[in-house]
């Protein structure tokens, strides 16, 4: 991994910014030696592999880490509430978030030296946050407990087998596969009643459970089917027993979902948050993303094969697609636990 890195400090991160980002690779790291620590907001190790990243920045700069691991909102509220003894410098908000770190005045810009590559959709246009991977609503299935695994959200309706989501008042996960169900069944950010339906039909049925689908329920073989993010439910499927489980996106309509980065206005080690973005979003930090079986946001990036093999085949995806309008999003989100007690509660057996 050390090797990648040098073949990037040699090419790409040599490059000087425009003057909004004036610092060049070079005086950008040596700042960050300075400093000589990065803290993290959301950012735990065992999430998408960032304990390879970190022990990465570590080893080639020298900076310390410590992470807090919040929720994007938690992340948001710490920023603006910590602005004269910031206790982060970086966080990792899903990108529904990220407008709203910028509405409130918390973060700082950088452009890496990968900015071009990086989607139109998956960064804002000033450096504020730019997406450095994505998840995608799947299924995780018991080959053990299921017979016929679903391949479909419609596929679900027709099964014997328990479904299991969470609590979609607290979950960002459990909301955003009620969106990606609404996607495939003719819905939007603005329309939820067909997801609305499924799920009420399967509470009527008596198969939804609000169980979490997280690694512990999974080996305990409390979840026969479980609607989580790709990059959890490949972890999972590998850490309990590969045998045991099918891992799918749903083919009728998914949700991709990104995770951005945001740099703190406040942050007391500035340049090594440049730095450590710089890095998640160069070849290595992509690669390192994709170890921890999240899907980097760079398409240009050649993932090592042993790597790959791990991951679900891109044909996968080709259903999935991002938040469309933020906007009309967050509104809904706002209504939907309501939506959910009315119109999907009411019906659990």
């Amino acid at each position: 991994m050390r090797t990648l890195m040098a073949g990037c400090i040699a090419g790409t991160l040599s490059l000087t910014f425009t003057p909004a980002f004036a610092q060049n690779i070079d005086s950008l790291i040596g700042a960050a030696k300075k400093e000589g620590a990065v803290n993290s907001l959301g950012m735990p190790g065992d999430w998408a592999n960032w304990q390879g990243t970190w022990a990465q920045l570590n080893q080639k700069y020298g900076l310390n880490h410590q992470d807090t691991d919040l929720s994007s909102a938690e992340e948001i509220a710490k920023f603006e509430a910590e602005k004269d003894n910031a206790s982060g410098d970086i966080g990792d908000v899903g990108y529904a978030f990220a407008p709203v770190a910028v509405q409130k005045g918390v973060t700082q810009p950088y452009k890496p030296t990968t900015w071009n590559q990086i989607p139109a959709w998956a960064k804002d246009k000033d450096g504020q946050w730019a997406v450095s991977y994505t998840g995608t609503i799947a299924f995780i299935v018991n080959k053990k407990l299921v017979k016929n695994p679903p391949k479909t959200w419609a596929d679900l309706l027709k099964g014997k087998y328990k479904v299991a989501l969470g609590d979609v008042s607290t979950s960002a996960r459990a909301s955003s596969a009620v969106l990606a169900a609404a996607y495939a069944r003719g819905g939007s950010e603005k329309n939820l009643k067909p997801a609305l339906d499924l799920f009420a039909q399967l509470a009527k049925q008596g198969r939804l459970t609000l169980n979490d689908p997280n690694i512990a329920n999974l080996e305990k073989g409390e979840v026969e089917v479980g609607i989580q993010w790709d990059f959890n439910a490949l972890a999972f499927r590998d850490k309990i027993d590969r045998s045991r489980f099918d891992v799918v996106i749903p083919q009728d309509g998914s949700l991709i979902y990104g995770y951005s980065t945001i740099i703190n206005k406040y942050a007391k080690h500035p340049n090594a948050a440049k730095l450590a973005r710089e890095y998640i979003l160069s070849d290595a930090g992509q690669i390192n993303l994709a170890r921890g079986y999240a899907r980097p946001i760079r398409s240009e990036v050649k993932i090592p094969q042993d790597v790959a093999v791990k991951l679900l085949p891109a044909a996968q995806y080709r259903v999935a697609k991002p938040i469309g309008d933020f906007s009309a999003w967050e509104a809904t989100l706002k209504q939907l636990p309501r939506q959910w007690q009315e119109q999907v509660m009411v019906n659990m057996q």
